[in-house]
């Protein structure tokens, strides 16, 4: 069982503050969150039962690739990822050489995490598709492995055209790439196009659901014999037998916050080190 923590909501010079915290402690990674903007007229409806964000405008949400880039500066082992990046949004070969300077500056720390996304604003403004965004994702993916190989690439799609180019730096290992979401759509790329999946909070029950179906799917897709991630955060106390039981359905982390709330940081990061990682090893 791998234990994640993440910066949303955070101040963002905190986030920087975090991290080497969560280094020192065992954590195994830390997840950036993405938005671009809040728009004063805001059209497009979360997927909530009330439609709205449940966030202020005045929120930041620092750009995910800078964040990890400075983040992985500070530290040595610590991993970074998303939950989730709004790919489409971006143009595909800016994507790509985000994610690689990311990969080559942490020396292969880095997963990319992506998400269909939700907010049309967000995709008008960076000049992007919002009604293809889906098909652009699932041709996104593998043009992303295809752009990081290294030497001369080139990629041609229904929905990307790139020609024969070098994109240095290039990842100094595979870069493994995970998916967001919790429709069906969503879930079956995961499977049949991905390294893992990124939930959101959940009971134990509700997560072992998630898992089941995954399951399911990579068997439909004949990957059920491939190397997986799930990543997820449970909505249970943070027990050792609730960990276990976790690990023992399938999933591979959880994300959690054992300093929220807290006015001792780093006393509470220890101490979830001492009681929970070093005896789930």
């Amino acid at each position: 069982m791998q234990f994640w923590s993440g910066t949303a909501f955070m101040d963002t010079a905190a986030a920087l503050r975090l991290a080497p915290l969560l280094d020192d402690a065992g954590f195994a990674g830390l997840i950036s969150a993405d938005h671009l903007v809040y728009p004063r007229d805001l059209k497009s409806k979360y997927p909530s039962p009330d439609g709205v964000p449940p966030w202020q405008p005045e929120t930041a949400w620092p750009d995910s690739w800078v964040l990890i880039g400075a983040m992985a500066a500070l530290t040595k082992r610590l991993r970074f990822s998303n939950a989730v990046y709004v790919a489409p949004s971006r143009p595909l070969v800016a994507v790509a050489k985000l994610v690689a300077t990311a990969s080559v500056i942490s020396a292969g720390r880095v997963s990319l995490a992506v998400g269909a996304g939700w907010m049309r604003e967000e995709f008008e403004l960076l000049g992007q598709d919002f009604g293809t965004r889906g098909a652009r994702l699932d041709e996104m993916i593998p043009a992303l492995r295809e752009l990081w190989r290294g030497g001369w690439v080139s990629w041609h799609g229904e929905h990307y055209q790139v020609p024969e180019l070098m994109l240095e730096p290039h990842p100094p290992a595979p870069v493994p790439i995970l998916c967001g979401g919790e429709t069906e759509v969503a879930l079956r790329r995961a499977a049949r196009l991905c390294d893992g999946w990124v939930g959101t909070a959940y009971r134990l029950d509700e997560a072992v659901r998630y898992v089941d179906r995954l399951t399911a799917l990579r068997r439909e897709y004949g990957r059920e014999n491939e190397p997986f991630e799930i990543m997820l955060a449970l909505l249970e106390v943070p027990t050792l037998d609730v960990f276990q039981r976790a690990e023992e359905a399938g999933i591979t982390a959880v994300m959690c916050a054992p300093w929220f709330g807290s006015d001792d940081i780093s006393g509470a990061i220890a101490r979830f080190a001492d009681e929970v990682i070093t005896k789930m090893r």
